[in-house]
């Protein structure tokens, strides 16, 4: 099982693009190894997490403010831990092998709206005795992310608010010669 995130999806980081072919090499292992299911599950952003905003928000709340958002307009999709944990329970079940799994998680939350309604459950006003401040996002954050990839379409599965990424595969020779070219990189120390 391979927990993959939202963030593989059209990649504009390193984090992104290794999830990418993370997903890519669930499908090599499926091709080179039948007998062996392989799934991955694509993950949005999960609340209450270590990495999530949440808790950042929560602790500049506490702190007084600001409250830091790093475009006006950006939106994430959102999944609770309990909900992350059955998608992996159940994708673990769903899957034949070779596949993504992506949880329904319903339209994208705007950051902005978020900031302030976590702003106001604390009793404050956004503004007036919290501000909020827009920074500017950092090198390859997407304003907005996606599910799925333009080749992908989404599935139902017999598992409520889990679809299946269904997407053309890749030959197995196609893959095992992007990973070689990978390592070949890698050996020549050559991010690009």
């Amino acid at each position: 099982m391979l927990v993959s995130t939202d963030k593989a999806v059209k990649p504009s980081t390193a984090m992104g693009a290794s999830k990418a072919l993370a997903e890519w090499a669930v499908q090599s292992a499926q091709a080179h190894y039948p007998k062996t299911h392989y799934v991955a599950v694509r993950f949005g952003n999960v609340l209450g997490s270590s990495g999530s905003v949440v808790p950042i928000f929560r602790r500049q709340i506490a702190a007084g403010g600001p409250v830091t958002v790093t475009h006006a307009e950006m939106t994430r999709y959102f999944m609770t831990i309990a909900e992350a944990v059955q998608l992996v329970i159940r994708s673990g079940d769903l899957g034949d092998g070779g596949e993504v799994f992506v949880l329904e998680m319903g339209d994208p939350v705007k950051i902005m709206d978020l900031a302030h309604n976590m702003i106001r459950l604390a009793g404050m006003e956004p503004d007036v005795d919290i501000p909020v401040i827009v920074t500017s996002p950092t090198a390859g954050e997407k304003l907005h992310e996606d599910l799925f990839n333009e080749d992908e379409q989404p599935q139902p599965t017999p598992a409520e608010k889990i679809v299946r990424a269904v997407r053309p595969p890749l030959a197995p020779e196609a893959l095992d010669e992007i990973f070689d070219r990978v390592e070949r990189l890698i050996a020549d120390d050559n991010a690009q």
